[in-house]
């Protein structure tokens, strides 16, 4: 290059000159322009052909499938009372990452209205969990004033929570739920899969404190729980439970039990227990099974003189006995090899049906051995012994009814009159609807019945009639229980004294019952009473539970409708022959 006429020449820099040869270079780019040929062609396949990896790693940042809860069902009873209703509650839980930053006062102000130790509160929100509850199913009202302090890290959830407005009165009938709204003992617990529905759940966007942000989509809707009618007349079960309770307190008894069937439909009408519980409390820590168990299925017991009845019943069946077929009860004192049986009191010698009146152990003995140990084992069999009454209900017993091969004469001498032979009341009160209804037995129902069942002949109806006219004389002057008439009624029953058994020997305690049913001339009520362990002055059950059996079955009566079969006259207690030691005593 020339410059005025003058020839420049220009110094190459080192730096400036090409480091690769031409055929590297090319090189170079090629295997730039190959690996974005890839990452695009990648790209786009993840995007438009493969999506599925990018959005599903996407959604596990910010969308979740939450549970839709399921409305749990009502219970009822047969008059459209409502027994157990979920209310809405609240749960408040925090996150304790953004909750540490609470300030001292503010965590006394949430201690203050929940109720709890800010120590305890402080220790939840520092264990090292991402989520933690503070508490479960509170009011919406101590939720709105929660919610008021707007302190962070802390939030709310919407809950449900069972509430019970008869309380004690119907404890063991239901049962409870747990906090998580699941159904723990009775009722809830028996009827869980109708009561508890189905959950739904929806898709929605949470933000990272947990919370929802956007609904995405319903994804199933929630089927709530079916309401349940049951059997049980809440009027009815009133009664039982203040007779009841009266008794247990009244004899310094440890137990009892009532219960109330229909003998036209085989429904139960009430079901009681003492000592109860209140399923509305939040702790149950505190309570035992000696308040938790229904013991009108869970407990057996030796039935003792309740089960006569049946023996007079299978022996007028046999036509080898009547009614007034006479029976040397040997003045009180009866010998099997080396066992001796002893009656209350000393009659020398009884008709079948004052056998059941004065409720001679030696004269229904007598009977039993008339006949093999299998013609008495299936007429216990047939009538339910030794077999789970069948409502479904949690802890159902069968009781204990051993092969009768087993038997020895002594045994099955005792088992006539209830000793040997172990039962729950339900059963009990099963096999009395065959007394109580001509003959035949149905099922018992803890849930409304709108269709008659129809029922298996166990007795003939002819011989039915006859033993209840028997046991309408028990609570007849010079029968053991006078103290079971109602005003107005005519009644029959059977009274029950045992001893019970510890360590397996008798001891000086004892089962008192009493069963009956009423109006005799057209029976619609069986009405069992059983009081376990009465200390005071009397245990005898003519003189324990008979009493109660009067005051339920007359409330039950005309709570009911069922119009008098009699005339109105004060009970005769002026002529009681209640029983004065236990029935079997001295075996």
């Amino acid at each position: 290059m020339s410059r005025n006429g003058k020839s420049v020449t220009f110094n190459r820099n080192p730096l400036l000159q090409p480091c690769l040869s031409r055929w590297r270079a090319r090189l170079i780019l090629a295997v730039l322009l190959a690996s974005m040929t890839v990452l695009v062609g990648r790209s786009l396949y993840l995007q438009s052909v493969h999506n599925e990896f990018l959005q599903a790693k996407g959604a596990l940042r910010y969308a979740r499938v939450l549970e839709v809860p399921a409305t749990r069902g009502r219970i009822a009873d047969r008059n459209g009372t409502l027994l157990a209703v979920s209310t809405p509650v609240s749960s408040i839980w925090a996150l304790p990452s953004d909750a540490r930053q609470l300030e001292p006062g503010q965590l006394r102000q949430l201690a203050q209205l929940l109720d709890m130790n800010v120590t305890d509160l402080n220790a939840r929100i520092a264990g090292g969990r991402d989520f933690v509850f503070l508490k479960r199913q509170v009011s919406p009202e101590l939720a709105a004033r929660v919610a008021a302090l707007n302190l962070p890290g802390i939030y709310q959830r919407g809950d449900f929570r069972r509430y019970y407005p008869s309380g004690e009165v119907m404890a063991h009938v239901l049962g409870f739920t747990s906090v998580d709204d699941r159904g723990q003992e009775g009722v809830e617990l028996a009827f869980e899969r109708l009561l508890a529905g189905q959950a739904g759940s929806r898709r929605v966007i949470k933000d990272r404190r947990g919370q929802v942000v956007e609904d995405v989509q319903s994804i199933r809707p929630p089927r709530d729980g079916e309401d349940v009618a049951l059997a049980m007349d809440a009027r009815i079960q009133y009664l039982a439970y203040s007779a009841l309770r009266e008794a247990v307190q009244q004899h310094r008894a440890k137990a009892g039990s009532v219960v109330v069937a229909d003998v036209r439909t085989g429904e139960v009408l009430a079901l009681v227990n003492a000592p109860t519980f209140n399923p509305n409390t939040n702790n149950r820590t505190h309570l035992s099974g000696e308040q938790l168990r229904n013991r009108v299925f869970t407990d057996m017991f030796e039935p003792g003189s309740i089960m006569k009845p049946f023996i007079a019943a299978m022996a007028i069946e046999s036509r080898k006995f009547r009614a007034t077929t006479a029976i040397d009860t040997n003045s009180g004192s009866f010998n099997i090899g080396n066992r001796t049986i002893h009656d209350t009191h000393p009659y020398r010698t009884l008709t079948v049906a004052e056998i059941i009146q004065k409720s001679s152990n030696i004269g229904a003995a007598k009977i039993g051995l008339e006949f093999e140990p299998e013609t008495m084992w299936a007429l216990f069999d047939r009538l339910g012994f030794g077999s789970p009454p069948g409502l479904g209900f949690p802890g159902e017993v069968s009781g204990n009814l051993r092969p009768a091969k087993t038997w020895k004469p002594i045994e099955q001498a005792t088992m006539s009159y209830g000793h040997g032979i172990s039962v729950s009341l339900i059963q009990v009160v099963r096999a009395y609807l065959a007394l109580a209804r001509d003959g035949d037995l149905v099922p018992l129902s803890l849930t409304r019945v709108d269709t008659l069942p129809v029922g298996v002949q166990v007795f003939s109806p002819q011989v039915a009639r006859e033993v209840r006219q028997m046991m309408e004389t028990v609570v007849e002057p010079g029968g053991t229980a006078v103290r079971a008439q109602v005003s107005g009624y005519r009644v029959a029953g059977k009274t029950g004294t045992a001893n019970k058994i510890e360590g397996g020997r008798y001891v000086n305690k004892y089962i008192s019952s009493f069963i009956g049913f009423a109006p005799v001339s057209n029976p619609r009520l069986v009405v069992a009473v059983m009081i376990d362990e009465p200390s005071a002055d009397q245990y005898v059950g003519g003189a324990v539970a008979a009493p109660v059996f009067s005051q339920v079955t007359e409330g039950a009566l005309r709570a009911l409708g069922v119009a008098p079969d009699t005339q109105l006259a004060p009970l005769q207690l002026t002529a009681m022959g209640s029983e004065r030691t236990p029935e079997g005593e001295g075996m």
